[in-house]
């Protein structure tokens, strides 16, 4: 049995610590998004291509570190990585601050990026490892709705404080700095150091050698490679949102510029009861997650669509709460609960590690191409236009890869 200090038994007060972790990091990715006109100006009449690629050197630096801080996590427990990863996400921001010139901003986007990078392994590893089996995906949702926080926070403190002139950009980014050395105080006191449960039951030899044998071909099984595939895909649409959205609002919807962060906010706040509505039917009926991640994701490409065509601003802001409803932040928890059923046991954080490392591959490549589309054709709903392809085309690979394994896997019992 687990003492009343054990990490089993203190998995509530890790959820609400990890929602926390991911406040302050989405409020430190969103805080540029509504105010690229300032920073244009700023650095001198910059390019979209260019604003676009801040967001793209920042994910650059945290793709990179995925699969690293996985291994390290493995081998050396939460706290030791973490906590390095925290002050160096916290100098990052301060290269930032300090930057006279893009390219300055860009090299403290990548110091950000690769410090938040040790995160989210140890977040869906707590998640996965400390919390009961038929609340891992609620757990993962709670967790998860800090992400729509911190995203509604960035977009609306960018868009009032720093859009209206209240304050300078460069004090946003110093009081997210600060936000982040708090978190890394709270980290280094309160999560745990290992990575496996106490008590968890002692695993047969033969178990323990099928685990430990395979190498990275164990991080490659058809059924896992399904889940890197359709993570990518709802990722490459929700970062093409959370980077573009309030500026296409602004420049091709006529929305004022004061109000695109609010709005754009809707799309996150609104993950919040979608995601714990749908995650406790995912804990609730787990034989049918399949079956929710395929129409979440067909749902959240039709609002995709329809958010971007030139219907009067009310119904565009529907359809931006009904994608928010539906989209990455509903989906992500279970995507994350299904493929935690089947992950190599000793291996947790290095498997979500890999996950993420190629769910978050898209997050470098759509804002600059987004970026890239608007300047060579005048609009960004081609950008749109890619990221719906991107999200059917995928869903429907991780459809036949996932059903064709369950049915082989029925058809040899």
């Amino acid at each position: 049995m687990p003492s009343p200090e054990s990490p089993a038994t203190n998995w509530k007060r890790y959820v609400v610590i990890l929602a926390l972790g991911w406040v302050v990091i989405w409020i430190s990715r969103m805080m540029f998004t509504p105010i690229y006109p300032v920073l244009s100006e700023y650095f001198g009449g910059v390019s979209n291509t260019e604003l676009g690629a801040i967001s793209s050197f920042y994910f650059l630096g945290y793709v990179v570190m995925q699969i690293p801080s996985g291994l390290l996590v493995d081998r050396f427990g939460m706290r030791r990585v973490i906590v390095p990863g925290f002050l160096v996400f916290v100098a990052g921001v301060a290269v930032m601050a300090l930057s006279t010139a893009l390219p300055m901003l860009y090299v403290g986007s990548v110091i950000s990026g690769a410090g938040c990078g040790t995160f989210y392994g140890i977040a869906y590893t707590i998640t996965n490892v400390f919390v009961p089996r038929d609340k891992k995906s609620l757990a993962t949702a709670v967790v998860n709705s800090g992400t729509a926080i911190g995203s509604g926070a960035g977009l609306v403190s960018a868009s009032l404080l720093v859009g209206t002139h209240v304050i300078s950009w460069q004090t946003l980014v110093a009081c997210t700095g600060a936000l982040a050395l708090v978190m890394a105080a709270v980290f280094a006191r309160s999560l745990p150091g290992r990575t496996r449960r106490e008590g968890a039951t002692q695993r047969a030899p033969e178990q323990e050698g099928a685990e430990s044998g395979g190498g990275l071909r164990r991080l490659f099984q058809p059924k896992m490679v399904a889940a890197y595939i359709v993570y990518f895909s709802s990722l490459y649409a929700y970062y093409l949102i959370s980077t573009w959205l309030p500026n296409f609002l602004e420049t091709e919807r006529g929305f004022a510029g004061s109000f695109t962060g609010i709005v754009s906010s809707l799309v996150f706040f609104a993950g919040i009861p979608g995601a714990l509505v749908f995650s406790r039917l995912a804990d609730r009926r787990p034989e049918k997650k399949i079956a929710l991640i395929v129409v979440l994701q067909v749902a959240a490409a039709i609002m995709l669509f329809l958010m971007v065509q030139p219907f009067p601003q009310p119904l565009t802001v529907a359809f931006i709460v009904l994608y928010g409803l539906l989209g990455k932040l509903t989906v992500e928890p279970i995507i994350i609960s299904w493929l935690g059923d089947f992950a190599p046991k000793d291996s947790v954080t290095t498997t979500f590690g890999v996950f993420n490392f190629f769910g978050m591959s898209a997050s470098v490549f759509a804002p600059a191409v987004t970026g890239s589309l608007t300047d060579s054709f005048g609009s960004g709903v081609y950008g749109y236009y890619l990221a719906i392809a991107i999200v059917v085309a995928f869903t429907a690979a991780f459809l036949l890869i996932a059903r064709r394994k369950e049915g082989l896997r029925a058809a040899t019992r």
